[in-house]
């Protein structure tokens, strides 16, 4: 059994997994990586099972030593980070000693990173994960963010997937960077989508929005044209997931991400597919971004290529490791 002990712990990195999917009717979160697809990819370049925990980074310099050799691997925005002289890039296992330590820049471009250790992150399951809830303040390394000096223990590595300092294959590049420098996120209509006005319909494809400061694992809150319903009255709760863009009562939309609350009581103008969800997790404050309309079946077109690529992944992997 080895550790990470976090030299530096940048402004927001916590342990995340794939989340907690069957709590939502208990009003628990999913939670877990906001990037649940980059942690896979992440997982799988280092040998683990895609649920293993890992490091989710936000904005902000970091540091980690490691107490015993490991593999490592990266999916996420434009980040730095290297070990010694050694630049690791996104997508490619690389091979770390013993006491040796990871350095991380931030980045120039998107906001979130997610790194996979072989063995993963080994800490206590609450509600089936290992996800920190940084509201309910369980889970992960004390249910907060980590500090400098914290230690985390790692699982029982699997056998090396490489041998050398950063190997030569990996994965696709779309998969490994995710931020966009000039992102479009497509949607398709919500539930109340008829009720708001032609003029709020037409500027909700045609204008761009600007991300706010007032911006989280929840969601990310908006700055445009005000979207305006054709009557205001009051809506029942109703459920809602990562990905729901709802419209709050000063007529600006919020993007719901990974933390977001089971149900809600704004208007649902559209909803963010989930092979898009990746870029909107990299906004960051001042950012645009703008939408695109596509049709449901279309939605489920790309996400089932996406996962149908997937599994060609891994059994990509697994050939290499016979």
């Amino acid at each position: 059994m080895g550790k990470i002990t976090v030299l530096r712990a940048g402004p927001l990195t916590t342990v995340q997994d794939l989340g907690r999917t069957n709590q939502r009717a208990a009003g628990v979160a999913i939670g877990g990586a906001l990037d649940l697809h980059a942690a896979r990819v992440a997982n799988l370049l280092v040998g683990n099972a895609e649920t293993a925990a890992l490091l989710e980074i936000g904005l902000g310099k970091m540091r980690i030593c490691f107490d015993d050799e490991r593999i490592l691997a990266w999916c996420g925005s434009e980040f730095r980070l290297r070990i010694a002289d050694a630049e690791l890039p996104p997508g490619r296992a690389a091979f770390v000693h013993p006491g040796e330590e990871l350095e991380i820049d931030p980045p120039q471009h998107g906001c979130r990173a997610w790194i996979a250790l072989s063995g993963g992150i080994d800490l206590p399951l609450v509600l089936g994960s290992r996800a920190t809830d940084l509201r309910a303040g369980f889970g992960g390394f004390e249910g907060r963010a980590l500090r400098d000096g914290d230690e985390l223990p790692l699982g029982i590595a699997p056998n090396p997937s490489t041998t050398s300092r950063v190997a030569s294959w990996g994965a696709p590049a779309e998969w490994a960077r995710t931020a966009s420098r000039h992102p479009i996120l497509r949607v398709v209509r919500g539930s109340e989508w008829p009720d708001f006005t032609v003029a709020a319909q037409s500027a909700f494809f045609q204008e761009s929005f600007t991300v706010s400061t007032k911006t989280d694992r929840m969601g990310a809150r908006l700055e445009g044209a005000e979207l305006r319903r054709m009557k205001n009255v009051e809506m029942l709760s109703e459920a809602v997931a990562p990905g729901t863009i709802q419209v709050a009562n000063d007529g600006q939309p919020i993007v719901l991400l990974g933390d977001c609350q089971t149900i809600g009581g704004y208007p649902k103008i559209a909803h963010v597919i989930t092979v898009d969800l990746p870029v909107a997790v990299q906004l960051r404050p001042n950012d645009t971004v703008r939408f695109h309309e596509i049709t449901l079946t279309q939605a489920h077109d790309l996400f089932i290529a996406r996962e149908n690529n997937l599994e060609r992944f891994r059994l990509g992997l697994r050939l290499r490791a016979s």
